[in-house]
């Protein structure tokens, strides 16, 4: 059993984190059973009036062909001002309390993390300057409505496409594979996604696919005797809740599960994912031309096998932690719709 003073230092080091993230919805910075997994073999989805539909919730992560020309988003990005003056930045809606993902590095306070990397190769792609950004940081539950509103270009936040979301955002290629699975404490009886969770409560974030699996009748919580609490704005306050003694889980992707293991030693992953998801960059519905661009940044990230981009940005941020958990890691295969 975990001592109190152990308890209260991880306690006490989550809730600094989560007064971080008691912040206004948008805040500027300058500077979300077994997995199936397998490589996918690269294809396009045919699109049409009758199978648009079928073809879109089949494949949703269907993304359209890369581009490197700059149609009407690309060119009010480029042509944005403040007062009076061009502001020459992308504007991308990230977190800053994911480890390894989007998170402030302690000795700097600057964002870093997987995901920050990849938003500064599109800004250089668009701009010429990696720092060519202003990062506003977003809860889970603000995601789309930040990119619905206007107030960011894209977001790039472990945001799973799926296909309710492809309704409201576009997507770009995947960028990323993970799934939910099961984090507890260090002396959980809990095993995993299953019976195990009878009578249990278990924390999800508001809008996460998480919250969406806990929701479907045959095997989310009421299938398994869950007690699903309220949904929190972001997954790291069911962290907070989790060492606090609140809840008894936490459903949350692998990909963040692995990083907050990684950090703190008492709570741990268990189990096998029992989702696959893909992690993509999403934009306003309307800004096709800005889809087609971030998707050829991402055709450049992936080349060059163990030299690509990608693969030093998985190196850097993600082969630790996630040693335990994935194999063999390569970025997913682009697919793509006419």
């Amino acid at each position: 059993m975990r001592s109190l003073r152990s308890a209260a230092a991880v306690t006490v080091c989550a809730l600094g984190v989560a007064t971080a993230i008691a912040v206004p919805a948008l805040m500027d910075d300058g500077g979300d059973g077994d997995g199936k997994g397998g490589a996918r073999q690269p294809h396009t989805v045919r699109t049409g009036a009758e199978a648009a539909s079928a073809d879109s919730c089949r494949d949703p992560e269907a993304s359209l062909r890369p581009s490197s020309a700059s149609g009407p988003a690309i060119k009010r990005i480029k042509n944005r001002e403040v007062n009076g003056h061009k502001l020459n930045k992308l504007i991308a809606g990230v977190d800053q309390n994911s480890y390894r993902w989007g998170y402030r590095d302690p000795a700097t306070g600057d964002l870093t993390g997987f995901d920050i990397d990849l938003v500064r190769a599109i800004a250089d792609d668009i701009f010429g300057d990696p720092d060519a950004v202003i990062f506003r940081t977003i809860p889970t539950s603000q995601r789309i409505k930040a990119l619905q509103q206007g107030k960011v270009d894209v977001v790039v936040r472990t945001m799973t496409i799926n296909c309710d979301r492809i309704k409201d955002v576009a997507f770009s290629t995947a960028y990323f594979q993970a799934g939910q699975q099961v984090l507890v404490p260090d002396d959980s009886t809990i095993t995993g996604y299953n019976k195990t969770l009878r009578g249990k409560k278990v924390c999800t974030a508001q809008g996460s696919t998480a919250e969406a699996e806990l929701d479907k009748p045959d095997t989310g919580a009421e299938h398994l005797g869950a007690i699903k609490v309220k949904p929190v704005p972001n997954q790291l306050d069911c962290l907070v809740r989790l060492q606090l003694g609140q809840v008894d889980a936490v459903i949350t992707d692998n990909a963040l599960a692995a990083g907050q293991a990684a950090q703190d030693p008492s709570v741990k992953l268990v189990g096998s994912r029992f989702t696959d998801e893909f992690y993509g960059v999403a934009m306003n519905k309307d800004d096709d031309d800005l889809v087609r661009r971030v998707n050829k940044v991402l055709e450049n990230y992936r080349q060059g096998g163990a030299g690509s981009p990608w693969m030093q940005a998985y190196q850097k941020w993600l082969a630790k932690d996630f040693s335990t958990t994935q194999e063999n890691p390569t970025p997913p295969v682009p697919e793509y719709k006419d």
